[in-house]
């Protein structure tokens, strides 16, 4: 039976946090102490320092050898469940989607397990319930996360290869995707080039296009030689250098002259190349770009990219603010009719695993996790305590973590236009997959494995807490229903409390 004194731990643990995040929504939203650059700043430091570091603390500080691996199996196998479940309903249903399969799994599965489900469960149900939370920590981060990344760039690949190569793509058998390129996330505007061997196969190369070429073709292609190439090369492909497209607010009209393809052939004895340009989308201003700007880029643990003269000038930010693939991808009706072959699956994964990996080593928290996966393998082994002057360097930025991620958090609630930007309907879909459908297909799944008692209690509570910020991002970086996430993000965090606290109360009857 759950007592008063029971529910005040509860309080204590979770409330100081909620006060973090009231103070800075209220530090923007109403005492206008912080700029839209300033809380960039802030959250530059909480991603790259911060987060990391609290992270490599709770991991570090979890014996690997005492791991329960009944409620590791549980967690995987909800996991496993859903997938399966998106799997076949993408496959069979006429509504199914990659896109729509992403989302829900993130909905359905992705927690805020680090920052609220760790002193939330403790408050509940002691520092055992920590120490479970801390493996599913390391679970997320080393595969579910890795996994998000794969079926992100996967899309990303997916809609590159379509758009660029509609009939040729089942002849690629090869793509070498230059360093500097560290995603198909379609922030940056992308040049394919494709090398075609006597043989009739494709050998592609990915590059990025300098913002130069892409003004030069923006002016050509309103004039009398606008199917020229700027660099003519031989071809018997069309003509159309396609650039990622960057979705804006009020994205300018597109004339039909940019649409048509102009066919360009010319012979050569070995090889024939072919290259193809698409102008970009303008880019939005104001303060609404910041509140983009802010989710693509200040929660993204990886580096940023630094952004050419000609790109940004002033307070000019890319954006990624719609939503739909359609307004990215824009299809005619033969195209819908026709889907377009892909490259052998070999060739695709290689694609992706390049780009998983280049995105991988750019993230602080692919570090923190393996070093402190490491770090306890030989702590606990062996009995090593960590030099203290190391341990108290790491402690006090690892001790300032909770409070300032959730700070960063209601930074970004305060730069939000509104809490719900996707819909009630939508939004209340939502909600009922993240607390609804989460826990349940996760009580299933502990049943299965043979969980009881707390320890089943405390894996329906785990899937109860609000989504997880990492989903979020990526869906903001990769353009696949970021105002779902923003939404399960924001108003997720203000009802998550009672709703865990409901939960808590009717699994103590």
């Amino acid at each position: 039976m759950i007592t008063l004194l029971d529910l005040y731990h509860v309080l204590t643990a979770v409330v100081p946090l909620y006060v973090a995040m009231i103070l800075a929504y209220g530090s923007v939203k109403w005492w206008k102490i912080f700029s839209p650059d300033q809380c960039s700043g802030i959250n530059r430091f909480v991603a790259l320092f911060a987060v990391p570091l609290l992270s490599f603390h709770f991991i570090s500080t979890n014996n690997p050898y005492a791991m329960n691996y009944r409620f590791i199996a549980a967690d995987t196998l909800q996991k496993i469940m859903v997938l399966v479940v998106l799997a076949i309903w993408s496959r069979t249903s006429s509504r199914g989607s990659l896109e729509w399969s992403i989302t829900l799994f993130s909905l359905s599965t992705l927690p805020n397990t680090l920052v609220m489900g760790i002193p939330l469960l403790k408050g509940m149900y002691g520092e055992a319930s920590g120490s479970l939370m801390v493996q599913i920590v390391v679970l997320q981060c080393i595969i579910w996360y890795t996994l998000m990344l794969f079926l992100f760039e996967y899309r990303g690949a997916r809609l590159l290869i379509a758009e660029q190569f509609p009939d040729t793509a089942g002849s690629i058998i090869s793509f070498r995707v230059d360093s500097d390129i560290i995603s198909l996330d379609g922030k940056e505007p992308l040049q394919t080039e494709a090398e075609v061997g006597e043989d009739g196969k494709l050998h592609v190369t990915v590059r990025k296009s300098t913002s130069s070429r892409s003004e030069i073709f923006s002016r050509r292609s309103h004039g009398p030689n606008s199917g020229v190439s700027l660099t003519p090369r031989p071809s018997n492909l069309t003509n159309a250098e396609i650039y990622s497209l960057q979705s804006s607010r009020n994205p300018t009209p597109r004339g039909a002259a940019d649409d048509d393809e102009k066919i360009s052939v010319t012979k050569k004895s070995t090889a024939q190349r072919a290259r193809g340009t698409r102008a970009q989308r303008t880019r939005g201003t104001g303060a609404q770009d910041y509140y983009d700007e802010f989710g693509r880029d200040e929660f993204s643990f990886g580096n940023r990219g630094v952004p050419n003269g000609a790109d940004r000038e002033g307070p000019v930010l890319s954006k990624l603010g719609s939503s739909s693939t359609a307004e990215l991808h824009p299809k005619t009706g033969a195209h819908e009719a026709k889907p377009t072959a892909m490259p052998p699956t070999s060739v695709m994964t290689r694609l992706i695993l390049i780009m998983v990996w280049r995105k991988l080593i750019r993230n602080p928290n692919t570090y923190s996790s393996l070093f402190g996966i490491t770090w306890s393998l030989v702590s606990y082994k062996w009995g090593i305590q960590m030099p203290a002057i190391i341990a108290k360097s790491i402690s006090i930025l690892s001790d300032a973590g909770l409070g300032m991620a959730m700070f960063s958090l209601g930074l970004f609630m305060a730069l939000q236009p509104k809490i719900i930007v996707c819909g009630n309907s939508i939004a209340a879909f939502s909600m009922a997959i993240r607390f609804v459908t989460g826990p349940a297909v996760m009580a299933a799944a502990s049943i299965a494995v043979g969980l009881r008692g707390v320890l089943l209690h405390i894996g329906i509570v785990q899937a109860a807490l609000p989504q997880g910020i990492v989903p979020f991002v990526f869906a903001k970086e990769y353009n696949v229903h970021p105002d779902i996430l923003s939404t399960g993000v924001i108003f997720g965090m203000l009802i998550a409390l009672p709703i865990t606290l409901v939960y808590y109360i009717l699994l103590g009857l």
